[in-house]
């Protein structure tokens, strides 16, 4: 960065102070020399710029330095970071890819140390990552924190593996990251104790003042697939101190919108305090993760935000370390080079791979589980469902009752050449022809697909593997075959392009879904987590169905 001296003349937001002032504030070789006030009248406002206090970058299929551009557009100059996606595909070696990757630009990435590579033992991942990992990390690249407890029966059970890392976190003096959906009680409180410091993941007002009530900090989470920001919001004004905003998944899509600055906007048009806000979105994850990042102290760095108004938010300029980065829409932070490493060993498959027996004694009355997934949430509920089946050389197989919504889900192992596929059922995706896959498929990166005949699956996912990861939609209406394909070579997670054209693509894919018949919001984003099995209730691994309030497989 080049550094030179600034003044900016603005009305100063001092968030702690609780008061705006017309000021000048002197910038010098990047850190704030001075803020004075002044009679000056000011149009605009000076104010911390915000940061994202959890979020996997991977989730918006850009490589880090693609992100930081998209974001400084919208006022976000930092970013809490769990690159536990990527770890579960290259472990340690993705973790260090999303570091570098993230140092080439002026961007603040605070990565953490992904806890739980694999998520669970029900699944294949492509690497783990073990206590030494864990330690190795820390001790090389100081890395912020330890990343989401997502194994929080380990937590409750003392499991000797999740204790050590939890310890090895503490004697670094680093906070650790929560992913405890749904507990409560005394089993929240256990958690807790055990020094697990946040939690992102509830999705009820009730559950998230336990946590406060016990000592944990909670995050406001608004994604593009899980959205919990109605139902948590009103706790914000008795609980300000205690929360920050997060987005966990941002696909690129929403990331050209916006970013935590329309969920300040959104707060604010509730009538809550504008500086308990700003403390939320701007100063809270500053404090908690000890990041390196300016809070319009004199002394401090220079990060900040000079916006319109305190009502719509809109960003007019970007400053990191007293860089302008970004300025009325336009991004100053340039692409970058960078490598594209990946693990997918995957063959094609046959259609015949995907067909699924009936159980032995099927009769009109057999009910069988069906995966539901709900719109906007992570969870999944548990769909009692007789299904048609189709006789083939004298064989009865299943098929998906597409008349009431209930398709077929697969998830095939990426990084076995010929391993077979695990094949249930889901509903609420609303495809009525066609299959849409994607090789991004929570936690361990396997490929899952969602259609409505073997054939329209065995086709997406052919797509995902010919191109070594990717989403894909088939179309098939009215006798087309049609393909389209969004191409992930980084670790089958992210892509090789720039922001504004993988947002365009994805968009377009999305367009196509949704006129296939699918009702969801965010249809890719959702399916990324129909394999997810540390939230509850019933997923789908390669290894088979499985029931996340169990924790344990379970028959169709």
């Amino acid at each position: 960065m080049t550094h030179t001296t600034t003044i900016i003349h603005a009305n100063f937001v001092n968030i702690l102070q609780k008061t705006i002032s017309p000021a000048e504030i002197i910038i010098k070789n990047g850190k704030i020399e001075s803020i004075s006030n002044t009679d000056k009248p000011c149009q605009n406002y000076i104010l911390p710029a915000f940061v994202d206090a959890h979020i996997h970058i991977e989730s918006s299929m850009l490589v880090p330095s693609e992100f930081a551009r998209l974001a400084v557009l919208h006022g976000t100059i930092a970013t809490v970071s769990d690159p536990h996606e990527i770890a579960n595909v290259l472990g340690v070696a993705g973790v260090e890819f999303m570091i570098e990757n993230g140092k080439k630009v002026p961007f603040k990435f605070f990565f953490g140390v992904p806890s739980c590579v694999p998520a669970t033992v029900f699944e294949t991942a492509g690497a783990t990552i073990d206590a030494k990992d864990v330690a190795y990390l820390f001790e090389k690249h100081d890395l912020k924190y330890l990343a989401e407890m997502m194994n929080y029966p380990g937590v409750l059970y003392d499991d000797v593996v999740v204790l050590e890392k939890i310890k090895i976190a503490q004697k670094y003096k680093k906070p650790i990251d929560g992913h405890a959906p749904g507990l409560r009680g005394e089993q929240a409180k256990k958690y807790i104790s055990a020094g697990i410091s946040t939690d992102h993941e509830c999705f009820t007002a009730a559950e998230a003042q336990d946590k406060l009530d016990f000592g944990m900090k909670i995050l406001i989470r608004e994604g593009s697939a899980a959205k919990n920001f109605e139902a948590l919001i009103d706790l914000l004004p008795e609980n300000y101190e205690n929360m920050m905003f997060c987005s966990d998944d941002k696909h690129p899509d929403n990331l050209l919108v916006g970013h935590i600055n329309e969920l300040v906007k959104r707060a604010v048009a509730r009538g809550i305090d504008v500086f308990k806000v700003l403390q939320c979105a701007c100063i809270n994850p500053v404090k908690h993760y000890n990041l390196e990042v300016g809070l319009l102290n004199v002394g401090d760095m220079a990060d900040f935000i000079i916006v319109e108004d305190l009502k719509e938010f809109k960003v007019l300029q970007t400053y990191i370390e007293g860089v302008l980065v970004a300025e009325n829409g336009q991004s100053f932070i340039n692409s970058v080079a960078f490598d594209k490493p990946n693990f997918f060993k995957a063959m094609p498959k046959n259609v015949s791979d995907f067909a699924l027996l009936a159980p032995p004694n099927y009769t009109e009355k057999t009910l069988l589980k069906v995966i539901e997934a709900i719109d906007g949430e992570l969870i999944t509920k548990t769909f009692l469902h007789h299904l048609p089946i189709e006789n083939v050389n004298g064989k009865d197989f299943l098929t998906a009752d597409v008349e009431n919504d209930i398709l077929k889900i697969v998830v095939v192992n990426r990084y076995t050449p010929n391993a077979t596929p695990a094949v249930a059922f889901i509903k609420n995706f609303g495809l009525k022809n066609g299959a849409i896959a994607s090789s991004v498929a929570h936690d361990s990166h396997n490929i899952i697909a969602v259609g409505t005949s073997d054939k329209s699956i065995c086709t997406a996912v052919n797509a995902i593997i010919s191109a070594n990861g990717g989403l894909c939609v088939y179309d098939d209406r009215n006798g087309s075959d049609k393909i389209g394909l969004l191409a992930l070579p980084v670790a089958g997670l992210m892509s090789d392009l720039d922001g504004a054209t993988i947002g365009a693509l994805y968009t377009e894919l999305d367009k196509t879904v949704k006129q296939l018949g699918s009702t969801l919001k965010a249809p890719f984003m959702s399916l990324s987590f129909m394999a997810l099995l540390v939230i509850p209730q019933l997923k789908l691994s390669d290894l088979g169905l499985f029931d996340g309030g169990k924790f344990e497989f379970v028959e169709l």
